[in-house]
């Protein structure tokens, strides 16, 4: 059984592309700023292994690989306890940078079982953590 999710997001954040680029690309660097990816080890120039945890008391165990690093339209592979890609597209807006953030991913085994009866909590989950997100990019990109 496989169980397939969307995931997205849309902001402003005040700063120039180049930074909120910087930033995004910066995996290893994402435990300084948002607060729910919990570790990130580099095992690889373009592949990462990071630990996310919510709300919900279950951590994702996720490997990243750089499909594309360049802006306007930065994208991971994601593998591990999910399967799908995570995309970041900027662009010029009133104000600093359009984030949006996109994900497709599919979870199998126990967690998809899982997801199918806790599919509004999940999403309730993910919200919270692009929460996370953007106030965490926003403070890291003050100034």
């Amino acid at each position: 059984m496989r169980a397939s999710y969307s995931f997205s997001a849309s902001w402003v954040t005040p700063a120039p592309m180049a930074d909120v680029a910087a930033a995004v690309v910066d995996l290893e660097h994402y435990p300084q700023w948002w607060p729910q990816v919990r570790a990130v080890a580099k095992m690889g120039p373009d592949t990462a292994r990071v630990l996310c945890r919510s709300a919900l008391p279950y951590t994702l165990d996720l490997v990243l690989d750089a499909v594309s690093r360049e802006a306007p339209v930065l994208e991971v592979a994601v593998s591990g306890d999910l399967d799908g890609w995570v995309r970041w597209t900027l662009s010029p807006a009133e104000g600093g940078t359009r984030t949006e953030f996109a994900q497709e991913v599919a979870v199998g085994g126990a967690l998809a079982a899982a997801s199918v009866v806790g599919r509004p909590l999940l999403r309730w989950n993910h919200d919270r953590m692009m929460r996370g997100c953007e106030h965490g990019l926003r403070e890291r990109l003050a100034g």
